[in-house]
């Protein structure tokens, strides 16, 4: 049976506590980026685009 000693629990433990780290602030970034300003704009943005796809003529299917 192994067993880890001195070092070898913080060298364990150092890349899932990294990770953990990375993703909260991952995920806080894509809370606070949501809404305000940049909704209505990020909003006119798509809605101009699903527009420009509805009024392209479609190209016909091959084999069809």
């Amino acid at each position: 049976m192994a067993t880890l000693e001195g070092m070898d629990y913080v060298s364990a433990l150092v890349p899932p506590v990294v990770m953990a780290v990375f993703f909260i602030g991952v995920v806080r970034v894509i809370v606070k980026t949501q809404g305000g300003a940049a909704k209505t704009k990020e909003d006119a943005a798509v809605d101009a685009a699903l527009a420009r796809a509805d009024a392209a003529p479609e190209s016909p299917v091959a084999g069809a």
